[in-house]
Order: C-alpha cells, then structure tokens, then sequence
C-alpha cells in the first residue's frame, strides 16, 4: 500500500535503498542554510554589502560544499550531474529574458477593472508558454503603462501572485522547479494534465480578489484622470520576430537527446534574438542583464550547497511516517515562502522518491533503460504508481503556489519589484508585502486548494 514501506537504515547510518554510495552527515547542510539566510535577510539588513559581495558568498558557499563531495566522497559524478542541472536551468532562464525583453508591448484602451482581469488571465496562460520569468518580463512594462494614472501596490502584487508565480504551473517551461522536474523524467505535459484543476481554482480565485480590489480603485479615479489614461495610447507591438524565437526555445524544451542539444537550441535563439531585434526595442524595454546576472549567480551557490540538503533528505524519507499529500503540499510550500521554490522541489521530490520508491525494482529498471539517468529511473518508477501522482502534484502546486508568499519565494517577484521601482511605482515592504497581501489574499486560496484537492489520503 502507499505509504507502507519501511526501510531498514544500513550500520553506516544510511538507509539501504539510498540511489548515492555515500551518507552525507546532516552538518554538511549548513552551507546551504547559510546561503539561502543571506538571500532572505542581506537585501534587508545589510543591503550595500550584499550588494556587493553575494558573488563571492554564493561562489565561496558552493565551493566548500563541491571540494567535500570531489575529495572527501570521490563523488564527481554526483557533482556532474549537478552540474549539468544548472546547466538546463539557467540555459532556459537565461534565454526566456533574453527573447522576452526583444519585445515591446503597448497596449490602447482604459484599464477597467474587467480590462486588467483579462490581461492577467492571459498573463497566466503566457506564463506556461514562456515562463514566468519570460512572461513576467515581458508583461510587466506594458500592465505598469496601462494602468499609469491609476496603479499602485495591488497591481505590482497581483501581478507578481498571478503571472510570476500561480500561473505557470502547467508546463515545465512554466516555472523553474516543474523544469527541473521535467529534467528529472516527469513527462513534458503530465503536469499539464494533473495540475489544470488546481490552476483554475488558484487562478480564478486570485482573479475575483483583484478584480473586487481594483474596482474599489478605479471607482476613486476621476473620470477625467481615466480618460487621459488612453489619451495617447496607441496598439503598437515591436520586436515580434522573437516570436519565433520564443517558439524555438519551447519546442527545445521538449528535447531530450543528444546530451545539450536543447541548451544549444536554446542558446542559438537568445543570440538569434539579441541581434535580430532592434536597439531601439530594448532601450524602450529598459533592457539590461542585470537581474539575469544575478539570478545566475546566486544559483551557482544554491545547486552546489544543496547536494547535501537533498541527498541527506532523500536518505532520511524512510522516517517519515505515512506521510499524505497535504503534508507534501504545505511542506514545500512553506519552504518556497521563504526559500526559493526550485530546490524545495527538488527537496521534496527527493523525499518522495526516497519514501516511496522500491528500492528492489531499481536496479532491473536501469538495466533495461541505460540511457536514464539514476533520477528518471526512480521518477518514473514512482509514476508508474498511480496512488502515488498525488504527492507529486502536491509536490508542484506547494512550490509553485507559495513561491508567490513572498518576494523571495521566486526569481522573478525580484525581478518585477525592481521594475517597478525603477518606474517609481509604489511596491509594498518585504513585510507589508506578507501582513497586506499574502495574509489577506494567498493564504485564503491556498487553504481553499488544499481543501478541495489534498485533504484527504
């Protein structure tokens, strides 16, 4: 039965069916948790000189770890393979921002209440298409000058729960952890198919709020201040040749052998775009490679600091005891809040895989399968369990849902907040942001999924 299993831990401590040859001791965690601390708390208590340092600290952090794995456990393959994660992960980042910011939106008509609901509701469906990140970054500009005359906080916010985050959970295109899932062997469009209920619930429900929300601030506009919203706008869309280019990153995507030919594809279309669009579009945009650069960064630190994190997650799974979907949901999500939501997923997908899969039916399954890696055996074996897809969906909505219960929760909440404060645009306070929004707003639909979807079993 699911959930039955227990495993008996070896004399070395290490649980028998552990896919690694080697026991991580718990210690060798610090590193990660000392990093994703200096994530959360530099930008608010030490500003300046996070801004300054975090290079050094993510790149000294994961160097540590990666010289204890390469000479204390001779375990270059598992460094490989980490390394090789990073690869397909910035790869796919990297090119979503660059395409994205080759396209310059502007949009006509008075930003009703019913105007910015679609516009959302389309964000959502993009965010599957080019991520979140590439949606966002694409999206954002134009729902800012739309709404000129009349936007504040809850616009930013909204935007950030809905395209940035709640969004892009169908695809794993959509949002960074359902990527490294599909990497990991979760079929391209098995999230699609499980996750659709939830996004409509979590999508629509965010939807009415905001729509309640803004109505109470168009209200207060004067209707002449509404009219000149439109005055000077005209439907102008420039840059559209990425078009194609977002297509080819989408069906690289998809692409699974030979070894990078889907970073190549990928990469091919970020340099096609950047000298195929016009530099007039990208200054329109603001365009520059600093919120990437970042980004890139501060995952060489992450990947490399959390190998223990996840291997000694998945050598300790056995202890948990009849485990249930809503653990794995709020688990996850209460990780991404305030952790960044990929190597939560990756975390919990770890934790899963160490419960739940046979360690018997391992070995036969790589066998007849050599070309799998050892993370796409176990995935798939776990798949072919249908009483055991709930965990893993709950494992997808709790990272990508509650990665928006924060600024810090996903990439590109940084990414859109600095955007808007560049355009001087009112952002709420890492707090404000919890106490006013996520409080009064995510938390309700989050307990309203759980409720529908993983309260029982």
């Amino acid at each position: 039965m699911v959930g039955s299993r227990r495993f008996l831990p070896s004399k070395t401590g290490r649980p028998l069916n552990s896919p690694f040859p080697y026991s991580v001791p718990f210690a060798w965690v610090a590193p990660f948790v000392l990093l994703l601390a200096f994530i959360a708390l530099g930008p608010l208590w030490f500003a300046d000189w996070w801004g300054r340092h975090f290079p050094k600290v993510a790149f000294g952090l994961a160097a540590i770890v990666v010289a204890y794995y390469l000479l204390g456990l001779h375990a270059g393959g598992r460094v490989w393979e980490t390394t090789r994660e990073y690869i397909s992960f910035i790869t796919l980042v990297g090119s979503l921002f660059v395409v994205s910011g080759g396209i310059h939106i502007t949009v006509k008509g008075e930003a009703t209440p019913l105007v910015n609901v679609v516009f959302l509701f389309v964000g959502a469906i993009a965010a599957n298409l080019l991520g979140t990140t590439g949606a966002s970054m694409l999206l954002i500009r134009p729902w800012l000058r739309m709404n000129k005359y009349r936007v504040t906080a809850h616009h930013v916010v909204f935007f950030i729960f809905i395209v940035s985050n709640v969004g892009g959970c169908l695809t794993p295109v959509g949002d960074p952890p359902l990527f490294l899932g599909y990497l990991m062997g979760v079929p391209f469009w098995w999230t699609a198919w499980h996750c659709l209920p939830m996004w409509a619930v979590g999508v629509g429900l965010l939807l009415a709020m905001f729509y309640i929300i803004d109505s109470r601030n168009y209200l207060r506009a004067p209707a002449d201040v509404r009219e000149k919203e439109t005055a000077s706008e005209t439907w102008r869309f420039e840059g559209l040749s990425n078009l194609f280019f977002l297509a080819v990153i989408l069906v690289a995507a998809s692409v699974n052998r030979p070894p990078f030919l889907r970073e190549a594809l990928m990469l091919g279309a970020a340099l096609g775009s950047w000298f195929a669009t016009p530099k007039s579009v990208h200054e329109s945009n603001h365009f520059n490679f600093a919120p990437v650069k970042e980004v890139a960064i501060l995952f060489v630190g992450i990947f490399g600091a959390m190998m223990p994190a996840l291997d000694w997650l998945q050598a300790n799974a056995a202890r948990l005891r009849e485990p249930t979907p809503g653990l794995f949901y709020f688990g996850s999500g209460a990780l991404s809040s305030v952790l960044d939501n990929a190597p939560t997923y990756l975390c919990f997908l770890k934790a899963g895989l160490g419960r739940f899969v046979d360690p018997s039916a391992v070995a036969p399954f790589a066998v007849a399968h050599p070309h799998f890696s050892a993370d796409q055996v176990q995935v798939t074996l776990l798949l072919a369990d249908a009483r055991l897809h709930p965990y893993l969906v709950a494992i997808s909505i709790g990272a990508v849902f509650f990665g928006a219960n924060t600024y810090i929760g996903n990439g590109p909440n940084f990414m859109v907040k600095a955007i808007a404060d560049h355009q001087k645009v009112h952002t709420p306070g890492f707090l404000a942001y919890i106490w006013k929004y996520t409080l009064t707003c995510m938390v309700p639909m989050l307990v309203i999924v759980w409720w529908l979807f993983f309260r029982s079993g």
